[in-house]
């Protein structure tokens, strides 16, 4: 059985503790999620920097807020 570094991990909390929100977010990023994984903000990023999507810019506007039914 390994020995818990108890002082290690309350030290660590209290560090964790001090960080602001976004700072938080990032090290629960980092700490929780496959980092070899492209991210949602990432992807979005990338289709609004590029300009694959910018022939919807030229398309008409074919639907109107009449059209369909409530959701």
């Amino acid at each position: 059985m390994a020995m818990l570094n108890t002082k290690l991990v309350e030290t660590l909390i209290q560090v964790i503790q001090t960080l602001s929100l976004e700072e938080r977010f990032l090290f629960e990023e980092k700490l929780f999620l496959e980092t070899s994984e492209i991210s949602t903000k990432e992807i979005m990023d990338l289709a609004r920097s590029g300009s694959s999507f910018d022939f919807l810019d030229r398309e008409p506007d074919i639907y109107s807020i009449e059209d369909g039914y409530p959701i």
